[in-house]
């Protein structure tokens, strides 16, 4: 990390990744000359304090990227469209957290474990990838890069943090009115229920935004488009079924492969993971040593347990892969794209 200092700003402070963010550039001590945190006007006033120093929230503007070096937008696809040329336009990079433009063709997708080196092909603007897709390609690049990979099917398990503050509430509502034995009226998950919604305390439901034509679900077409282009494999065959469960923060993830050469056992696997970068290997089945969303909550890496090859095919495998959607599926990858700008000396 450089000791020079540069200007940066949050867009969405007062939200749970915008105050993960915080806490994410604070821990890493990001060279930070000068902080702006800024919000909806709704939000703007609200105080916050970042390495002791309290700061006032503003109402996010055009004007409010003068002299930003670098932005981090966490507010919501409609603010992003809206604010992040107007903050290229006066000179910042936008490490953009929404799924406003992460398919745009001049936009980098970037999980610096996997490409960082498309961060110099930016036009201003990087995305940040869906918190679910982020996890499962750091897992997968290790075996990837030394065994290629022809297909991937992901049944996820995510929780109900990903949707929001206002869901983990309903949650938290939810069951204790269950125990209580008292009515209560779904309304807020599924995100994405335009007709309907559903009580998400002890309960699994099998829908994350809203549905497309195909019968696949936005973030399930997320997971799907996302790993292609970060991965640079447009013909990699990928399939996605998400799940929302009653946890408050961790996603996991079942995910079966099939890599280009057969023949790699299970410990080959586990030796690559075992120093992968972002990875933490937890497999130990003899004594149940597995990752769990419990264990993940407020850590950085991802983890990656109860590797297997499949029983009918010689290039099948199936694992675990679990992560703090907060942090590594949001936070700390939107920051970890700032580091690497200063690494790669793009942030002038």
């Amino acid at each position: 990390m450089t000791t020079s200092n540069y200007h940066v700003a949050v867009v969405g402070a007062t939200g749970a990744v915008g105050q993960q963010m915080l806490k994410t550039l604070e821990e890493r001590n990001f060279p930070i000359g000068k902080l702006t945190l800024l919000s909806s006007k709704r939000s703007a006033g609200k105080e916050i304090t970042f390495k002791g120093e309290t700061y006032i929230v503003q109402e996010a503007t055009p004007e409010s990227f003068e002299g930003v070096h670098v932005a981090l937008f966490s507010a919501g696809g409609s603010v992003s469209k809206a604010l992040a040329p107007e903050a290229v336009k006066r000179g910042a990079i936008v490490v953009d957290n929404t799924s406003a433009f992460r398919m745009d063709a001049d936009v980098p997708l970037v999980v610096p474990e996997v490409n960082e080196e498309d961060l110099r092909n930016h036009n201003g603007i990087i995305a940040n990838p869906n918190c679910s897709t982020i996890q499962m390609v750091v897992a997968l690049e290790p075996i990837r890069k030394q065994y290629g990979l022809t297909k991937v099917v992901v049944s996820t398990y995510q929780a109900v943090s990903g949707a929001g503050l206002e869901a983990i509430e309903e949650m938290k509502s939810q069951t204790q009115s269950i125990l209580n034995e008292e009515e209560f009226t779904p309304e807020i998950l599924p995100v994405g229920g335009d007709k309907k919604h559903y009580q998400i305390a002890f309960n699994a439901v099998p829908q994350i935004d809203l549905f497309q034509e195909n019968g696949y679900t936005f973030e399930e077409m997320k997971m799907i488009n996302e790993t292609k282009k970060i991965m640079h494999m447009e013909s990699l065959e990928v399939a996605a079924t998400c799940v929302r469960l009653p946890i408050e923060t961790g996603h996991s993830e079942s995910v079966y492969i099939e890599t280009e050469k057969s023949g790699a056992t299970v410990e080959e696997l586990k030796g690559l993971l075992q120093t992968a970068p972002g990875v933490t290997l937890q497999d130990d089945p003899a004594n149940q040593v597995y990752p769990m969303a419990a264990d993940c909550v407020g850590k950085e890496d991802v983890f990656v347990g109860r590797i297997r090859r499949d029983l009918d095919r010689d290039n099948g495998y199936h694992m675990w892969v679990v992560s703090d959607n907060l942090i590594k599926g949001a936070a700390w990858n939107s920051v970890q794209i700032a580091e690497s700008l200063v690494k790669l000396q793009l942030l002038s």
